[in-house]
């Protein structure tokens, strides 16, 4: 695959557990901070409590609304994106502007009251199908917001965030619009709860990443949204450059419904296949933000992938600071993955201490100064698919 012509990132949008605006979240990164909590957003019936990463009520208030959770928080982190990019509301009107958002839970029509009306022989009224239909996560923000692109909403399991970057960037390149809001949403809801419960990947412990001793994961949820657009339009602006989205790759394992193929095929198709789009060599990385989420197979998978592909380079997981966000993970990842790039310093993969004898490699346990022109940002999901970002600094991809 040839290299393409790299996409500019303009503005920055999130909020998670960590915090809400990006630069509330980079400080409680970089303090090491997390904040694991049981779950308030609903009730639950296990013998076990499982710690979840919620956005604080006094953050972000959870008061049912017309929308859906999931549509709120993506529509927050689009608006901080879209002002960080310089585009208000006069300046959004002279442009196209598409809409490309990932999600999982968002997608479904998650109200457990509702279905228990039909259960005990009622018939509710379709107040909660109403809100649904109106909560399309990526119609939300172009709606709300006056966007008059093209609109997607993308539901790839948790790598639906990652894979709406590198299809909005494409967006570009094919002008189908001059300016693309892409990334990930998703909320916290007891369905999601449960399932990952009866999969046994769930940890009583806040979540440890490409540990000895790591038990399984911890939900989250959230928003990141960044703003892509080609950068000579951008200069055109007078808007600074944060990074450039400089190569997108992804691939199935086509191995397992929820569990990564051992040799990790996948990742390493796709890994490549962002390198090679993106132009860059190993010794062009400065760190790699990986998917790690703190379960048996998939730290595995990821630690050998990348001691076998990229040797040396520094990683770290950014889940035991958000939990994992499913569709959202890519998107609040990439906009953390930027932001470190452009900071020069990772901050410590939280919850490490223990080196792994079957892990190859471990994380950064500090926070890191890093030197390089490029990152990555990792995700992979359910049914084996695996999507990867490369990002660029400005100065050095102008």
């Amino acid at each position: 695959m040839t290299t393409r012509v790299p996409v500019a990132i303009t503005g920055l949008g999130c909020l998670c557990a960590a915090g809400v605006g990006v630069d509330d979240c980079l400080d409680s990164l970089y303090r090491g901070e997390r904040r694991p909590t049981a779950p308030t957003l609903f009730s639950t019936s296990h013998p076990v409590t499982y710690p979840v990463l919620e956005i604080p009520e006094t953050d972000f208030p959870r008061e049912e609304g017309p929308l859906l959770r999931t549509s709120e928080l993506g529509l927050a982190a689009a608006r901080e994106a879209l002002a960080d990019a310089g585009l208000d509301e006069t300046s959004r009107e002279k442009v196209r502007i598409g809409v490309i958002l990932g999600t999982t839970v968002g997608s479904a029509m998650n109200n457990e009251a509702f279905y228990q009306r039909f259960r005990d022989g009622e018939r509710p009224e379709m107040t909660a199908i109403d809100r649904f239909r109106r909560s399309n996560p990526a119609a939300v923000v172009a709606r709300e917001l006056g966007l008059n692109g093209p609109t997607q909403t993308l539901v790839n399991a948790c790598s639906s965030g990652t894979d709406a970057l590198g299809i909005g960037a494409g967006w570009l390149r094919s002008g189908l619009c001059d300016v693309v809001l892409a990334g990930g949403a998703d909320e916290l809801c007891r369905t999601t709860y449960n399932g990952f419960s009866a999969l046994m990947i769930t940890n009583e412990n806040p979540c440890s990443p490409f540990d000895r001793d790591r038990q399984g994961l911890n939900l989250g949820e959230g928003a990141g949204m960044l703003v892509l657009e080609k950068a000579e339009a951008a200069k055109k602006r007078g808007v600074r450059l944060r990074a450039q989205l400089l190569g997108y790759g992804a691939a199935a394992d086509a191995y397992h419904l929820t569990a990564p193929s051992p040799d990790g095929k996948g990742l390493r198709r796709a890994l490549c296949e962002a390198m090679e789009q993106a132009g860059i060599a190993a010794s062009d990385l400065a760190f790699v933000n990986a998917h790690g989420t703190g379960t048996k197979d998939n730290d595995k998978v990821e630690s050998q992938v990348l001691h076998d592909l990229l040797p040396g380079i520094p990683f770290h997981s950014t889940k035991g600071y958000t939990g994992h966000t499913l569709g959202a993970a890519g998107g609040i990842e990439a906009v953390f993955t930027v932001a470190f790039l452009e900071r020069g310093e990772i901050p410590a993969s939280i919850g490490f201490s223990s080196q792994d004898p079957d892990l190859p490699t471990a994380p950064v346990t500090e926070n890191t100064p890093v030197a390089g022109k490029a990152a990555i940002s990792e995700s992979l999901a359910f049914g084996g698919n695996n999507a990867v970002a490369v990002f660029g600094r400005v100065e050095d991809t102008a």
